[in-house]
């Protein structure tokens, strides 16, 4: 080895590893605290306690709830969209996506169901800074299915409301946390199938009256809709 030649610094990889896993653990365990009582009824004290770290031990890695709410919000957000980009590569089929996009979504919220309850209940608490950050990657998420919505709808030659039908799906998705039961519902690939088939089989089915649809094709897109995004803007990859 050339003496001028870096050498690995073990010491540092292994802090950074320690370090890595105590913060998933803090994530964890605060998840399921924010899970069981709420943002409002969490208390630092709670965190500490079911982290098994002292307070200054917790103030090293968040200096406040809210920051520890929003770490725990965008890991989630990058995770799943991680997931539906590597899962999308597979597919090309312009429903075949809108299904990855489903099974994808259900497999990574059923694994995490007390995830799912924290970013549903607790989706207006952060503000300022922190909050635009995680609405602009909720956004994100949000044009990401509606990219594949959109380009279903072209190829298929279909009328409906896009952003109607891309709430719709995720009002169905995203609240299963209340209901679900895997005796009675199934795997997440038997829920994503039965739900595929509800939502493509309501748009396949919708049908819009002959002047309702002369109306809708003669009026132009607002910029500010959330669904025109221009076409070379990918959201899902």
């Amino acid at each position: 080895m050339s003496p001028t030649a870096p050498v690995p610094d073990s010491t540092v990889s292994s802090s950074d590893s320690r370090y890595d896993r105590q913060l998933a653990k803090i994530l964890e365990h605060a998840t399921a605290i924010f899970y069981e009582k709420g943002y409002e009824g969490a208390s630092i004290r709670d965190l500490s306690r079911a982290s098994g770290m002292s307070l200054a031990g917790l103030y090293y890695y968040f200096e406040s709830k809210e920051k520890l709410l929003y770490v725990i919000q965008k890991h989630l957000f990058l995770s799943v969209m991680d997931l539906v980009r590597e899962r999308l590569t597979e597919a090309n089929d312009p429903e075949q996506r809108v299904r990855v996009f489903i099974l994808a979504h259900l497999e990574y919220f059923l694994a995490n169901p007390k995830s799912m309850k924290v970013l549903s209940h607790e989706d207006d608490v952060l503000k300022e800074v922190l909050g635009a950050e995680i609405a602009n990657l909720k956004r994100q998420y949000y044009h990401c299915c509606a990219d594949l919505v959109d380009a279903l709808k072209a190829a298929k030659g279909l009328q409906f409301n896009s952003r109607v039908a891309v709430l719709s799906l995720f009002g169905m998705m995203n609240w299963i946390y209340t209901w679900y039961n895997a005796h009675i519902d199934g795997d997440a690939k038997v829920l994503a199938r039965e739900i595929g088939d509800v939502f493509l089989g309501g748009i396949y089915a919708t049908s819009v009256p002959h002047t309702i649809k002369a109306g809708l094709q003669g009026e132009p897109r607002s910029a500010g809709s959330p669904i025109a995004s221009p076409p070379s803007q990918r959201h899902c990859g």
